[in-house]
């Protein structure tokens, strides 16, 4: 969902999260997290060594870049485009992406 249209009260399913389509979505509960509330506790890294794990391949940086946008949600902080954790991303995890 487009961060904009967020409202935290109505964050039931997976595509209510800032950033969340279907097919990220699948992504998420292809590795266990079927609604909002799985996240709690969950690190972004984390996740998307999980998901490259369960895909067999390097998943595209920009998608732990959304991982770190819901986490950071979940914990409380106003949502957020994705590409706003872009440059975190790179300055936290740059040598460590190779998975």
């Amino acid at each position: 969902m487009n961060p904009v249209r967020v409202v935290r009260e109505k964050t039931l399913k997976l595509t209510d999260l800032p950033n969340i389509g279907p097919a990220m979505a699948k992504d998420l509960k292809s590795i266990g997290i079927d609604k909002p509330n799985d996240l709690k506790g969950k690190e972004a890294f984390d996740l998307y060594k999980k998901l490259c794990i369960k895909k067999g391949l390097k998943v595209d940086p920009c998608v732990l870049d959304v991982f770190m946008s819901i986490t950071d949600f979940i914990k409380g902080n106003e949502p957020k485009v994705w590409w706003e954790y872009t440059a975190k991303r790179k300055r936290t995890y740059s040598g460590t992406l190779d998975i």
